[in-house]
């Protein structure tokens, strides 16, 4: 479900004091010192078609060219992390 305007300028306005972050850890620079992108092998790629929510497929198309190669990037971090 996309985002109104409205509701965006409301978000856009909160201070970050105001934010609410019992529910996730806070990430400090050691956090993002140590991520990194995992792009999927070159290899062989299975076409498929499959239904995502409009505004997951808006926020990766809205990072630029290779928002497919992107999304492929994080479900093959998250299979790999749920392997282990």
């Amino acid at each position: 479900m996309p985002i109104s305007p409205e509701r965006l300028a409301q978000l856009e306005a909160i201070q970050d004091e105001e934010i609410d972050f019992s529910d996730i850890p806070e990430q400090g620079e050691e956090f993002f010192r140590n991520a990194r992108l995992v792009m999927p092998p070159q290899g062989t790629k299975t076409a498929v078609s499959i239904r995502v929510d409009t505004d997951v497929l808006d926020w990766f198309k809205a990072q630029g060219a290779g928002h497919l190669t992107r999304m492929n990037a994080v479900l093959r971090a998250y299979m790999l992390a749920a392997r282990q």
